[in-house]
């Protein structure tokens, strides 16, 4: 073998070696971003138990507050209908609208509860309330995990050179889980 084949076998290995690097950077690149995808969809996962465990408690706590304060209709009406929009949304933005919703109109409904020391008294109603309390704390603890997933995988994907195998992969930004502004106020408990 002479110079030439030995500078092309020296080319050519060289040319081998630089495109397996960059094979393996897009693969171990891509694979990442899968990897923060799935962990994005685990948290919201997670955000749904909770929202869910909301969900099936609201019925009884409301019933329980039914029997105490029966001309707060407008309220409990308010409240059953977030929960109906919860049940019926489909995607993440129409789940988190909708439960942003119901958040609100459950803030309504614990304004109701002020006014009536006699509810507060009852076991049944500090037992819901209760739940309800431990499962709001719960949604919180989520959303914030679901929130710093979404953030580390849109941070991923925007950053140089990751951003160019994200948009040939067409990996999109994902979406927080953002509160209402209303619920930015407190609420005013009025007797």
């Amino acid at each position: 073998m002479g110079k030439t084949g030995k500078a092309l076998a020296i080319s050519g290995i060289v040319i081998v070696v630089v495109l397996l690097s960059i094979f393996l950077s897009i693969r171990g690149t891509y694979n990442r971003l899968v990897q923060l995808d799935e962990g994005i969809k685990g948290a919201w996962a997670q955000v749904e138990n909770q929202l869910q465990r909301r969900y099936d408690l609201i019925p009884n706590y409301v019933e329980t507050v039914k029997g105490y304060a029966k001309h707060e209709k407008e309220v409990f009406l308010r409240v059953t209908e977030a929960r109906s929009r919860v049940g019926a949304a489909t995607n993440v933005r129409d789940k988190i609208d909708a439960n942003n919703q119901l958040s609100s109109a459950l803030s309504r409904l614990l304004l109701v509860v002020e006014r009536y020391p006699d509810l507060k008294a009852n076991q049944n109603f500090i037992r819901f309330q209760d739940e309800l309390a431990g499962t709001e704390n719960r949604i919180a603890v989520e959303r914030r995990r679901y929130n710093e997933a979404v953030k580390t995988y849109n941070v991923k994907i925007r950053s140089f050179p990751t951003n160019i195998l994200a948009g040939m992969f067409r990996f999109t930004m994902a979406e927080f889980f953002k509160i209402p502004e209303a619920a930015r106020e407190a609420p005013k408990v009025k007797f």
